[in-house]
């Protein structure tokens, strides 16, 4: 029973883990193909160039999801407390 349960908290921290970070990956990425695309079309081969709009894409996102990112994180967390009681035999 406690193996199953230590599984299942993972699988579930790991699942949280890709959904609040796969919004500001994907920012990212999307960020980093536009850029590549315009430095492709204008022949503009500045290295340092891809940094600066992933870096304000990413705080931007950041702002805007944290309220979700806070709401999913702590019901997460009241759920791991809630299973505490079958990890120790008590429930």
């Amino acid at each position: 029973m406690e193996q199953a349960v230590i599984i299942g908290l993972l699988q579930e921290m790991f699942v949280l883990i890709i959904q609040l970070s796969a919004p500001i990956l994907l920012t990212g990425v999307l960020l980093g193909l536009m850029v590549s695309i315009f430095q492709a079309v204008t022949q503009i081969q500045e290295s340092t160039l891809t940094f600066v709009p992933k870096i304000i894409g990413g705080i931007i996102v950041l702002i805007i999801l944290l309220p979700w990112m806070y709401s999913m994180i702590s019901s997460a967390v009241n759920g791991f407390f809630d299973t505490i009681p079958q990890l120790i035999g008590g429930a």
